[in-house]
Parts: C-alpha cells; sequence; structure tokens
C-alpha cells in the first residue's frame, strides 16, 4: 500500500462534487487501501477520496473501534444536536466547532459492493457527516463559528 498525498484548502479537487463508484476493480481497491494507510499515518479519522485528489464517492472512517469504509455513502437518517471543536487533515493545524447532528445512520456500499446501514452517534455521527461533506465539495469551514490554531499537543 501507500501513503498518498493529502490536499490542502485552496486545492480546487476540493470543491468539487465527487462520483458515484460503478463498481469494484483493483485500483479502487487499491485506492481504499491507500487511503487507510494515508489516514492512519496522518492520526486522522476519516479520510474522503477528494482528500486525495481522487472524485469518488469513497469515505474511510476509523474513531477507534475498526475501519469502516463507505463507498456511495448517503445520510438516511439523523437526530439530536452536538456542537463542538472539529478538524481536518485537509485544514492543518485549524479547528472550530461545528453543530452536527448527535446520531446519524447512514447507506452505503462496503468493500464487496454489498449495501449496509450503519448508525453511528457521537463522533462516529461528526465524522460520517464531515467526510460526508467532502464528497460534495464542502469543507468544515464553511460550518464552523471560527478558525483556531491548534498545537501539536492540543490535536492530540
Amino acid at each position: 500500500m501507500a501513503i498518498r498525498i493529502i490536499r490542502e484548502i485552496g486545492d480546487e479537487v476540493l470543491t468539487k462534487k465527487a462520483k458515484e463508484v460503478k463498481e469494484m476493480t483493483p485500483r479502487t481497491q487499491k485506492l481504499i487501501a491507500d487511503m487507510l494507510d494515508t489516514m492512519y499515518e496522518a492520526n486522522g479519522v476519516g479520510l474522503a477520496a477528494p482528500q486525495v485528489g481522487i472524485l469518488k464517492r469513497i469515505v474511510t472512517i476509523d474513531v477507534g473501534d475498526g475501519p469502516i469504509v463507505l463507498i456511495n455513502p448517503v445520510i438516511v437518517e439523523t437526530s439530536g444536536e452536538q456542537t463542538g471543536p472539529e478538524g481536518c487533515l485537509s485544514v492543518p493545524g485549524k479547528q472550530g466547532n461545528v453543530t452536527r447532528p448527535n446520531e446519524v445512520t447512514v447507506k452505503a456500499l462496503d468493500e464487496n459492493m454489498k449495501e449496509r446501514l450503519i448508525t453511528g452517534t457521537e463522533l462516529l455521527a461528526r465524522a460520517i457527516c464531515h467526510e460526508c461533506d467532502h464528497l460534495e465539495g464542502k469543507l468544515y469551514v464553511e460550518l464552523a463559528d471560527e478558525l483556531v490554531d491548534v498545537t501539536d499537543e492540543e490535536a492530540e
């Protein structure tokens, strides 16, 4: 597997809408593996394909319970509300408070192109919403009240 370059704010690819994945190919399998490697190497909890320059509707997430791969995710239900600090691998050194649903159910395909429903609360709900926004060409900075600088100690 390989570590890919994470695109940063200002890169046009982060503003574009990603395209649906129609079939699983060896190239897409490699992309998913690379995304997981890249996410872990960068100490992130989520990564969307546009963040590595690929306009495909693929998301990887791991909030500490093991990796989740979402292909063509669609949020089908939300409830509650949470407001808290959010950061992004594409906006290094910054974070801002964002209000998101406290519970989210997403319909997506897994790595075997099998449909599944995943319901997440708290951090997982936040990560699902954040990564799905990337697939629409949106960054969390559009929702944040204000951005503040984060030191390495605060980010951990």
